[in-house]
């Protein structure tokens, strides 16, 4: 289904402004709605014959819906929206008219217009209309509470057409807020209570106030409640901000173990301060399961870091031991130790630093690539490149990834750009091993270079590390290979990651190694795990 806007670009005349307005209005009508047991369409004029374009649409949650098929997308015209082309053309509020029948569902028809205030803050022109249409199928006495819920959202109908709702949102603010079910306040304008659901009286009890609240100054019983003094301070400021007609960020008070969050809309119906709507909703439990997740997270980058500076010992250890070895076999293998076990180590530091179990590998490899080039034997600089992005990995693949891509690396850079006393040896370019070829020379007008490609291709990672050295020699068979970093590669992909490998001669020269990696990870049972 298209968007609104999409609908909105492909069939009207719409300034982006105006688009926006309405993507506001839709983030925030669902409180209207349920205010007015009523179902909201958003239409938006076509043509100037009085057409009108259903871009968006949402249902009460208190009450049942007029409409048991959506209506977005749907162009009407004629006498079924002339209520819609009363409030379009006039700006006011259209609510006269007969019940109209939807099949077997009887409804009440109203339209109210749309307004996108000026830079100056006048009142612009009409842009939309929001219909109102109620089921009338349960009609009966409204008791206490929709009473003032229909009070409440026929104030807040007419801002809408006033052009002052919703309010600006807070920037980082969520469209998340407490809804109308969880409990609402309503004050005059001189912040006293005059109505206060059930759920909201509830909400209040579990933060300590066991009596009524109507009659009560809100600002000030929030200062009262908070633990926090600053906290309680926040609270009543915004409470004080709506009561002047601003739209204050949501505020949330900790008492006695509950906490509640809270949010103030001012109402000012024909711009004229009437007092304000707060809603609040208990959320103890939630901020309970959050500190105990941000504890859980704590501990683990904790370990994380542990991991690394122990893997940092273990590397500074090996090189110490290397420095003190006569044979220098055992000393090229010690250092080779290092590099790998400081491969790891990046890892576990990057996931210290993270909120969850996953990297962003780019900047791992990066830092791999450019330790390969300082530490490699060779006589030439090395240019190194990377293709593509690794995008965000699990902890579990980027652990072994990492360690076969140092693997890969350093072999494209030792063995693809040999010292010249090596250059007769029969070793081979970049990553390990790859299909028999001839060895070709070296093109001494060619920068030296190896790139790392990556690419994400249905739920696969590709990579491949390629460089323009001298490539495989003619007998050169990977799977006989004794070279311990190519024994070290070929086990972490098939075992670690369960992927593949091949190597292969570079199409313009020196060798290339292609890594297939399953992204998703399959259970115990079979199935398969993102």
């Amino acid at each position: 289904m298209s968007t609104l806007r999409d609908l909105a670009e492909e069939h009207t005349h719409l300034r982006p402004a105006d688009i926006d307005h309405l993507h506001r209005i839709a983030g925030d009508w669902q409180l209207l709605s349920d205010l007015s047991f009523a179902d909201l369409l958003l239409w938006v004029p076509v043509d100037a014959d009085g057409t009108f374009l259903c871009v968006a649409q949402v249902r009460p949650t208190t009450a049942p819906t007029a409409y048991q098929d959506d209506q977005v997308g749907r162009i009407v015209g004629g006498s079924e929206v002339a209520h819609l082309g009363v409030a379009y053309s006039q700006g006011r509020i259209w609510r006269e008219g007969d019940p109209v029948w939807y099949g077997d569902v009887p409804a009440r028809h109203e339209a109210i217009p749309v307004r996108l205030r000026t830079a100056e803050g006048e009142a612009g022109e009409v842009i939309a209309v929001v219909g109102r249409d109620t089921n009338l199928s349960t009609a009966r006495t409204p008791s206490q509470l929709e009473l003032n819920y229909l009070t409440t959202a026929d104030d807040l109908a007419q801002m809408i057409a006033d052009g002052t709702f919703p309010p600006p949102r807070h920037p980082g603010e969520t469209t998340s807020a407490p809804r109308v079910g969880d409990g609402l306040v309503r004050l005059d304008a001189g912040g006293k209570v005059t109505y206060a659901s059930p759920n909201a009286q509830s909400a209040y009890r579990r933060l300590g106030y066991a009596s009524h609240l109507v009659g009560e100054d809100l600002a000030a019983l929030h200062r009262r409640l908070a633990g926090d003094p600053l906290e309680g301070t926040e609270a009543a400021n915004g409470i004080l901000a709506a009561l002047r007609g601003e739209g204050p960020p949501r505020r949330e008070i900790d008492a006695r173990g509950a906490t509640m969050l809270t949010r103030a809309l001012p109402l000012m119906p024909a711009g004229v301060p009437i007092g304000a709507l707060v809603l609040v909703r208990d959320i103890t439990e939630v901020r309970r399961r959050d500190r105990a997740l941000i504890t859980k997270d704590a501990t683990i980058r904790e370990i994380h870091h542990r991991v690394k500076n122990n893997l940092q010992t273990v590397a500074a250890l090996l090189r110490l031991q290397a420095r003190r070895v006569a044979m220098p076999e055992a000393r090229v293998a010690l250092e080779e130790s290092v590099r790998r076990v400081a491969s790891i180590a990046l890892v576990h530091e990057t996931l210290s630093m993270s909120s969850d179990e996953a990297v962003e590998f780019d900047g791992i490899v990066d830092r791999v690539a450019s330790a390969a080039t300082e530490v490699a034997a060779t006589e030439v600089s090395v240019g190194m490149r990377r293709r593509g992005s690794f995008g965000v990995l699990p902890a579990e693949i980027a652990t072994s990834l990492v360690m076969v891509l140092n693997e890969l690396l350093l072999n494209a850079v030792e063995h693809g750009f040999p010292p010249s006393d090596e250059a007769d040896e029969p070793l081979t370019a970049a990553a390990s091993g790859m299909v028999p070829v001839a060895a070709p020379e070296v093109d001494p007008e060619l920068r030296p270079e190896v790139v790392v490609s990556a690419h994400r291709f249905r739920k696969m990672l590709h990579v491949s590390v390629a460089d323009n050295g001298r490539g495989l020699p003619p007998d050169f068979d990977a799977e006989r290979a004794s070279r311990l970093g190519l024994q070290i590669v070929r086990a972490l992909v098939t075992g670690e990651l369960r992927g593949t490998i091949e190597l292969r001669a570079g199409a313009n020269g020196g060798t290339e190694a292609v890594l297939v990696v399953p992204l998703a990870r399959n259970a115990p049972d079979g199935r398969s795990q993102a």
